[in-house]
């Protein structure tokens, strides 16, 4: 009962496309979604289903146009044409930014339509959203920015939907996409640009310089409880909806996105939710599919992180080939890779 109030409680307020998931089944549009309780939930739909939202207008004929044309609020779904640029991966990427359109003008209109049951439940995590792992062979594909760049028009840059900070474990030496050293220091700060399965992830400096370095040389770390607002954790979704009974527990809504900040083997981990700190029980925290692979890698709890300062340097990975990289990239990000790396190209 208290879960169903909760959730009926709060509206939508943004959806944000997050990125293109291909798969064996029809393709998938991931979003993320923030909700007017503060939380965000990242959902999966296909294109049948957001066809399928269009019966909105047998429940809102007003609002339709189906009675007088000129009194329609309701958009239209639009589609990319079948013979897109880049075949049915950028076709993909098209329909992703116009659901993204459609969406937010549905969330333009009246209220009674913006937060009707039926647009509500519709973006409300479904147990396929809270799943811990894509199907296998899915390829996560991220939409390029669409801000004006004030670097010349022929020029390559690469971008993720958002860079994510992590902190070198312990030194590392390699070369730039450029051929120049690259030096990384204990607890430096690398910004991942992009995360490739080998485990050669593409990272920045603070001076720019651009570097395939290995995935296990970096981690988010956690922090204590007396954390300021401002900090990170690594993203947790929630299998079902949790009412806290006590000052020190939180309450959050199925399919929430939490950091969590401290993990432990009591079965209870200190998140943050809604810029709140709090415990919640971890049977009900899971990785998310799409923010397991968006984010970087797990945190660590404090018996952990005491543990791996005593421990060897962590093991490297097999350097893959350039090609093997760009097999797995689409176009855009290959033309980047080729850009940003000149006439050297390690690995």
């Amino acid at each position: 009962m208290e879960a169903a109030v909760m959730a009926s409680s709060r509206h939508l307020v943004s959806v944000r496309a997050a990125a293109l998931v291909q798969m064996e089944r029809p393709q998938m549009f991931a979003f993320s979604v923030h909700w007017s309780d503060g939380s965000d939930t990242f959902v999966c739909r296909n294109w049948d289903e957001f066809r399928q939202l269009q019966t909105l207008k047998e429940t809102f004929p007003v609002e339709a146009g189906l009675l007088r044309r000129s009194d329609r609020l309701l958009p239209k779904l639009p589609d990319a044409p079948l013979l897109s640029r880049g075949g049915r991966v950028g076709r993909g990427l098209a329909r992703l930014r116009l659901l993204e359109t459609y969406a937010q003008a549905l969330l333009a209109t009246v209220e009674r339509v913006s937060r009707s049951p039926v647009l509500t439940g519709f973006f409300a995590p479904q147990a396929r959203d809270l799943e811990s792992a894509l199907p296998p062979g899915s390829t996560v594909i991220l939409p390029a920015p669409e801000e004006p760049s004030p670097r010349p028009l022929d020029s390559l840059t690469i971008h993720s939907l958002e860079a994510q900070s992590l902190c070198c474990v312990q030194p590392f030496h390699t070369q730039d996409t450029k051929g120049r050293p690259f030096h990384a220091e204990a607890r430096e700060s690398l910004d991942v640009l992009l995360r490739h399965p080998s485990g050669w992830w593409l990272v920045e400096n603070e001076d720019q310089q651009k570097a395939w370095f290995p995935a296990p040389y970096l981690e988010e770390v956690a922090h204590e409880v007396g954390l300021t607002q401002g900090s990170s954790g690594t993203q947790f979704c929630i299998s079902r909806a949790y009412k806290g009974s006590r000052a020190d527990e939180l309450s959050v809504p199925a399919g929430a996105r939490v950091q969590v900040l401290e993990t432990s083997d009591r079965g209870w981990w200190l998140c943050r939710y809604c810029d709140r700190a709090g415990l919640l029980p971890s049977v009900l925290l899971q990785p998310e599919r799409l923010g397991a692979f968006l984010s970087g890698p797990a945190i660590l709890g404090r018996e952990d992180r005491e543990n791996k300062a005593t421990t060897s340097s962590p093991p490297v990975p097999t350097r893959p080939l350039l090609s093997a990289i760009q097999s797995r990239c689409c176009t855009i990000t290959r033309r980047a890779l080729v850009w940003n790396s000149g006439p050297h190209n390690p690995p």
